[in-house]
C-alpha cells in the first residue's frame, strides 16, 4: 500500500506501509479471535481456530518485528539526516556571510570608482590646445582612443613646453651676456672719462706754458 500525502523518503514509506499492515493483521487477529469465541460459546476453541489464530498471530509479529526494526533504521537515518542538514545550514550560513562580504565589497569599490570619475586630475586643468587643432598637427593620434588620444596631447604640451623652457633658458643666457656686454662697456666708458681727466689734468700746465708764450 502507498502511503498518502507529502512524504516521498523510500525508508518512512517503508516504515508506514509496513505500520499499516502489522494494525491491519492485528485487526483480523482481533476478528478471528471474537469469531472463534462466538462460534464455541462456553466450549473450547476447536484445533482450526486455534490454529488460525496462531498463524495471524505469528504474521503480526513478523509485521511488529519489521516494524520496530524499520523504525530504528529511520531513526538512525533521521539522526543523521538531521546532522547533514546542520552542516548544510552551517554551508547556507557561510555562503551568505561571503555573499554579504561580496555585497560590501562591491558597495565599497563602487564608491572608489565614483571617487575616482568625479576626482578633478591635474591634467584636466592643463592648457591643452584643442583636440580639433592637435589632431590637424597629428593626424596620426585621429583613430585614437579617449585616454591614449589625452596621454597624445599631454606628451604635445610636454613637448612644447620642453621647446618653449629651451628658448626661455637660451634668451636668458643671450640676456645676461648682454647685461654683462653693456656692463663691460660702462665700465670702459667710466675709465675712459677717467682717464680723459688724467689727461685733461696733465695738460692743463702745458696749456698754460702755451698761453705766456703767445
Amino acid at each position: 500500500m502507498a502511503a498518502d500525502g507529502p512524504i516521498t523518503d523510500p525508508l518512512l514509506v517503508t516504515v508506514l506501509d509496513t505500520s499499516r499492515a502489522a494494525r491491519e493483521q492485528a485487526v483480523v487477529l482481533i476478528d478471528g479471535i471474537q469469531e472463534a469465541l462466538d462460534a464455541a460459546g462456553n466450549g473450547p476453541l476447536p484445533l482450526e481456530a486455534q490454529a488460525e489464530i496462531s498463524k495471524q498471530q505469528k504474521l503480526l509479529n513478523t509485521n511488529i518485528a519489521q516494524l520496530r526494526g524499520l523504525h530504528r533504521s529511520a531513526h538512525f537515518k533521521a539522526r543523521e539526516t538531521k546532522g547533514q542538514t546542520a552542516e548544510a545550514r552551517h554551508e547556507v550560513d557561510v555562503l551568505h556571510l561571503q555573499l554579504q562580504n561580496l555585497y560590501y565589497e562591491q558597495r565599497h569599490l563602487e564608491g572608489e570608482i565614483a571617487a575616482c570619475e568625479s576626482f578633478e586630475h591635474t591634467y584636466q586643468k592643463l592648457p591643452l590646445i584643442p583636440v580639433d587643432e592637435f589632431l590637424a598637427l597629428h593626424p596620426e593620434h585621429a583613430d585614437d582612443d579617449e585616454n591614449d588620444l589625452m596621454v597624445a596631447r599631454i606628451n604635445h604640451e610636454r613637448t612644447e613646453r620642453e621647446a618653449l623652457e629651451q628658448q626661455r633658458v637660451e634668451l636668458q643666457k643671450r640676456k645676461q651676456k648682454l647685461i654683462a656686454e653693456n656692463k663691460k662697456r660702462r665700465d670702459d666708458l667710466a675709465n675712459l672719462d677717467k682717464d680723459l681727466e688724467k689727461f685733461i689734468d696733465a695738460a692743463k700746465p702745458i696749456q698754460k706754458l702755451f698761453e705766456k708764450v703767445v
